[in-house]
């Protein structure tokens, strides 16, 4: 293949790939939406559908030669063949078949131009073979439970039940994500030339005030300017008095001249201040509309978001063996897509979240009088401001604010005396904390305490908030709140000593003025009184280490602006408001990624570099924030080495974990089996044992319980390594006390290394 055709291949194929996500993306939601259905002619309309998505597919990978692609889409047409003619029954063993196969679909496509391991070919094969009997007549057999019994059938979908739908088809032009960006960009440079052009209008208008100053005063003087020209001539030979005569009649005429010179200029400059204000709100108007056009073509319907939403908490809830429902709600509203892209990680986060911690499994359920299955919404509103609120809610058992508390202590980032001092509200702030985690076991799908924590990053960074409310036993809701679009935003310029800083407008509760007797002193803290509540006054200039041009006894009454986030509101008192405008922000470059308290820069009109402040900092810095709840430990004495245990009957698999470990800086033996283990255990001092579950003599759930029965080793983290991944295996690893489950299929040393950190 010469270069010409290896580049256009290559862009072939990246053409394919993203026709061929758009194709496994509706055909996973349309087999979630055929598993809920219970309607018959519904489901005959649906599975039309997913066939012409796997017959276009199929299409698509020929054309590109991509041959198992191809060979499962072809048997899945097979499938759904049958299931039109009615010859093949809706099962859960099926549908569980049919999420493998999209699965495998997804893997082929990422790995369409990577050569792929032996393994796994062989799975890719055993899939199609699974396929190939199903399409014969042969439907695969119901899974086992743990209890051992059969995994129910298809479940119907309750009234009230939203399935994502993918938006509807409108004449669309593919265009490159880059591109759109880089067009948006150049657009918002025009903004700043609006701004200068208005400047200059500010500038011109200024200029006229001061001609009209001048002609104010000229008026007052002129009647003797024109007495002086009225005087009587002095003969050339009378001297000093002719010349002085000669004097004021030059001056009289230039000052005739001048205020002739002066209306002319005046005129003219009225004529250019007019024409450049209109050629401003002409230019304004054009740049408006073409940032505003622009956006709306980035701004992409939520509930594209969310296509892979349905399937994932499938997968999750099934492998807990729990039943839950996605409802989605304002699917259709548009956000920037930049934000949705942002949002995607955050979002299933707390899907994990409610899933994992939240909702309970069927028994559960029934015990408190639930239904069996579970709800999860996410919902979005459009809210005043630009900003829309994002909630994800599940009907599960709540969080416990004295677990959370518990976990924060363990965590060592709070002490036990400052919790008992935390209300119930302070206490939910905590989740947001990295290492915080109400998990019992660590898994590789929770108990590392990161979730949250990447979840209220993300939304800061995006100029929102997030907020949690719990009703224990009725269920808990994340709130965030986010702007409809990025990178231009409306600012308030403020003053603070000699310089100037941007506030974003969305945080900006109010403006207003307050005098020192206004304000007052609580808790040995300045606060003032807005609407009968005391709110925390700081000054912005001791936060951004400023000294202010206001002097301290000022009589006339001092700025200040009250900003909000969440539920947290501060007022701040600096030297001068100025205005608010539009503002298109810039990053402070590589060298200086994240400056506390500063988001990054803009250049006004006058041309002047201007810093963006950050107000979850802000908030932060005054003490108010989440995290000033927490009363830090002081740094600790360099500690001596941690000693580990290591049970492994592998030879090969113990030696590699010493290894790691000792490269860690950790002191470690070894022991064969868990009764050997025990009485290592027993007779030496060790920090941490890491264990195998599948040993001779002794397992790993046996040593784990032996530990915790035992008084003097009860408190001893246990960390168990294993190849047993079943949803059964991991229960009990729970219920004997193991502190990690870590299955050796999706291991890595850092993995382990992490756990061991935090367990210690």
């Amino acid at each position: 293949m010469d270069k010409r055709d290896e580049v256009f291949w290559k862009k072939l194929l990246a053409t394919f790939r993203i026709e061929a996500r758009e194709h496994i993306t509706k055909l996973a939601s349309g087999l979630i939406n055929l598993e809920r259905s219970s309607d018959k002619a519904s489901q005959a309309e649906i599975t039309e559908t997913v066939f012409r998505e796997a017959h276009s597919l199929k299409g698509a990978a020929r054309a590109v030669n991509l041959a198992e692609i191809e060979e499962v889409c072809q048997v899945l047409e097979s499938i759904f063949a049958a299931l039109k003619r009615e010859e093949l029954p809706l099962s859960a063993p099926l549908f569980d078949l049919f999420q493998k196969a999209v699965d495998a679909l997804t893997e082929l496509l990422d790995v369409s131009d990577k050569e792929r391991q032996p393994p796994e070919q062989k799975s890719v094969r055993e899939l199609i073979r699974k396929l190939e009997l199903t399409a014969r007549g042969r439907p695969p057999l119901p899974q086992k439970s743990a209890s051992g019994q059969d995994v129910p059938g298809v479940r119907e979908q309750p009234a009230d039940a939203c399935p994502v739908v993918p938006p509807e088809k409108t004449e669309t032009v593919r265009i490159a994500a880059a591109k759109m960006d880089a067009i948006l960009l150049n657009a918002e440079e025009l903004l700043s030339v609006r701004l200068f052009v208005e400047q200059r209008v500010t500038e011109l208008h200024e200029v006229n005030e001061l001609i009209t100053g001048w002609k104010e005063r000229w008026d007052k003087v002129l009647p003797e300017a024109r007495s002086l020209q009225r005087e009587p001539g002095i003969s050339p030979g009378s001297g000093v008095g002719y010349k002085t005569n000669l004097g004021i009649r030059k001056v009289s005429e230039f000052l005739a001249w001048n205020e002739e010179l002066v209306g002319i200029v005046s005129g003219k400059l009225a004529v250019v201040a007019r024409a450049t204000e209109q050629e401003s709100r002409f230019l304004g108007s054009i740049v408006d509309s073409l940032l505003r056009d622009i956006k709306k073509a980035l701004l992409l319907p939520f509930a594209t978001l969310l296509e892979v939403f349905p399937k994932l908490v499938r997968d999750l809830s099934h492998a807990q063996g729990k039943d839950v429902v996605l409802n989605v709600r304002g699917g259709d509203l548009e956000l920037d897509r930049r934000i949705l892209e942002e949002l995607k990680d955050p979002l299933i986060h707390i899907v994990r979240n409610c899933i994992d911690h939240g909702l309970e499994n069927k028994e559960q359920r029934r015990r408190v009088g639930k239904p069996e299955r579970g709800a999860l919404t996410i919902e979005v509103v459009q809210k005043e401001g630009g900003k829309v609120e994002i909630t994800v809610t599940d009907d599960g058992r709540g969080i416990a604010a004295e677990e959370v508390k518990e976990a924060a202590v363990k965590a060592g980032l709070l002490t036990v005396e400052r919790a008992k001092l935390l209300g119930d509200n302070d206490a939910l702030k905590l989740i947001f904390l990295s290492g915080v985690s109400t998990s019992p076991i660590i898994t590789d799908l929770s108990g590392r305490g990161l979730g949250l924590a990447i979840v209220r990053e993300t939304v800061e960074k995006l100029g929102g908030a997030i907020t949690v409310e719990t009703i224990p036993h009725k269920g808990t809701s994340f709130r965030a709140t986010l702007p409809v679009t990025l990178a231009t935003f409306r600012g308030v310029i403020v003053r603070v000593g000699e310089g100037f800083f941007v506030l974003p407008t969305i945080y900006v509760e109010r403006v207003l003025r307050v005098s020192r007797e206004e304000i007052k002193t609580i808790e040995n803290r300045e606060a003032i009184e807005l609407e009968g509540r005391a709110v925390s006054l700081v000054r912005l200039g001791d936060i951004l280490g400023i000294a202010s041009g206001r002097p301290e006894d000022a009589a006339q009454k001092a700025p200040v602006v009250v900003l909000e986030m969440a539920d947290t509101r501060i007022a701040f008192l600096l030297d001068e408001v100025l205005n608010e405008q539009e503002i298109l922000m810039k990053d402070l470059g590589r060298q200086l990624v994240r400056v506390r308290n500063i988001a990054g820069a803009t250049v006004l009109g006058t041309g002047q570099a201007v810093p963006v402040l950050h107000v979850p900092d802000l908030l932060k810095s005054a003490g108010r924030a989440p995290a000033a709840v927490i009363a830090m430990l002081p740094l600790r004495l360099e500690e001596k080495k941690k000693s580990l245990l290591v049970v492994e009957d592998s030879i090969t698999a113990r030696t590699l974990l010493k290894n790691i470990l000792e490269a860690a800086g950790y002191i470690v033996q070894t022991a064969v089996d868990g009764l050997a283990a025990f009485n290592l255990l027993r007779a030496g001092a060790f920090d941490l044992t890491v264990s195998d579950v599948d040993m001779p003599r002794m397992n790993g759930f046996e040593l784990t319980a032996k530990i915790r029965a035992d008084k003097g080793l009860q408190d001893m983290p246990v960390v168990l390594v294993t190849a047993l991944d079943s949803r059964a295996d991991r229960e009990r690893g729970i219920d004997v006390g193991a502190n990690a489950y870590i299955v050796k299929s999706s291991f890595d040393q850092s993995n382990l290394l992490e756990v061991i950190g935090r367990l210690l």
